[in-house]
């Protein structure tokens, strides 16, 4: 069985020192960062949809077999809705009257899916892809996590949507899918298990900056100090500031080392967490995930609500943006104000995406617009499934038709304003 780097001796006065001051440190909203998040508001649902409809061997379905799965795809509306707000991705049509509604893809998203399929195939981005996720598991005590928590990541990691038979098995040595019984409720749940160890791994972003190489690594022990970057506006109290200032000169402990054996409350043991969750977010190619995600896999690795504290006590290392209906963890130091800093291939494509996305807001405002009112009736009746006959010109209308929406809200949903949870530490 395959298991973490060994625990490492820290001096014995930082096992269980407990300095922090408790104070509340109020979380400041950066608009930058926000733009960031929101900029991909709608993405991953779009794509996952897409996905789907070029699952099937016609790369087209019929829309009554989409619309039970807006919850699957976390939708905020219909699939319907979705077809209409975005006609520069999807193109709903009718084969014959006799048929119910189908949705295919648009030349122009059809063009980006193949280019993006080419960056998957690629042997560089496969490989960088497979060390992504061996790195993760490598994060973990036991080198392994079960798939429904992975899955989590699998879009912030950049792997492909069916990535197990697509790459996984290309790669024997690296992986294997094993079972084990969870002992709390005695069901039997799939891992991904890494085989062995791999050394050259094992090192850092903060290591390999401090190295200035992929391979050598540091001295053990030093005082590595993590970026910080405070928003404007946003002041430490001296008695704060001058804690981070120490705790920043604490050894730096790899995040891929046990250091369990510290004291959970102890600064050295905040570090180490701080590492861990530092090291995480680079692992992403967008150096961002949902909040829901982190504390997840937080409380698998046993932290328990550090990650969560961490996220709280840093904001000049993480920041926690409210936007798109839910909570986003960044790390702040991968961006310049709202870009990236470090552009991933996969990135590049998915800004292709918004872009053809954004395109559909200057399509819903144009002269097709009193048409798709025509066709209204034709799509609902189609997201239940039914079939509605019509007169020989509305059915090639509809054979080429990009239904136009004439109503909702600036991005494409009708999305009630996102109430943020307040995290308790």
């Amino acid at each position: 069985m395959l298991s973490m780097a060994p625990w490492r001796r820290v001096p014995h006065r930082l096992l269980l020192i407990r300095s922090f001051v408790d104070v509340r440190i109020k979380w400041v909203r950066d608009p930058y960062l926000d733009i960031a998040v929101e900029r991909e508001k709608n993405l991953k649902e779009i794509l996952s949809l897409k996905n789907q409809i070029l699952s099937s061997p016609s790369k087209s379905l019929p829309l009554s077999s989409l619309s039970p799965l807006k919850s699957h795809f976390n939708l905020p509306t219909s699939t319907s809705k979705v077809f209409q707000n975005y006609p520069s991705i999807f193109s709903p049509f009718q084969p014959s009257p006799s048929l119910p509604l189908y949705v295919k893809l648009t030349p122009q998203a059809m063009t980006l899916h193949k280019e993006e399929l080419a960056i998957h195939n690629s042997p560089p981005h496969r490989k960088d892809v497979v060390n992504r996720l061996a790195k993760l598991l490598m994060l973990t005590k036991a080198g392994r996590l079960p798939l429904h928590i992975l899955d989590k990541f699998k879009f912030d990691l950049g792997l492909p949507t069916n990535y197990i038979t697509f790459l996984l098995s290309d790669y024997p040595d690296y992986f294997q899918i094993c079972e084990y019984k969870n002992h709390s409720d005695g069901k039997e749940t799939l891992f991904l298990e890494l085989i062995s160890w791999r050394n050259e791994l094992a090192i850092s972003e903060m290591e390999k900056r401090a190295s200035f190489s992929d391979s050598v690594k540091l001295k053990k022990g030093l005082p590595l100090r993590f970026s910080m970057k405070l928003p404007n506006g946003f002041d430490l109290e001296k008695k704060v500031k001058n804690w981070v200032d120490t705790w920043q000169d604490l050894p730096y402990i790899s995040p891929y080392e046990n250091s369990f054996h510290l004291g959970p409350n102890s600064d050295q043991a905040e570090k180490w967490t701080v590492a861990v969750l530092h090291e995480l977010l680079w692992l992403l190619v967008s150096k961002k995930t949902e909040g829901k995600n982190v504390f997840c896999l937080g409380e698998y690795l046993g932290f328990e609500n550090r990650f969560k504290k961490a996220v709280m006590h840093f904001p000049g290392i993480f920041y926690v943006s409210n936007k798109i209906r839910t909570q986003t963890v960044v790390l702040k130091e991968a961006y310049r104000k709202d870009f990236l800093m470090e552009k991933h291939p996969l990135m590049g494509m998915r800004f292709r995406y918004i872009h053809l996305m954004n395109k559909s807001e200057k399509f819903r405002k144009s002269d097709g617009v009193p048409l798709f009112r025509r066709k209204r009736k034709v799509m609902s009746n189609a997201d239940k499934g039914e079939v509605t006959k019509e007169d020989d010109r509305s059915v090639e209308e509809n054979k080429d038709l990009n239904f136009l929406s004439g109503s909702g809200s600036k991005d494409g949903f009708d999305d009630e304003p996102f109430k943020a949870q307040v995290m308790d530490i």
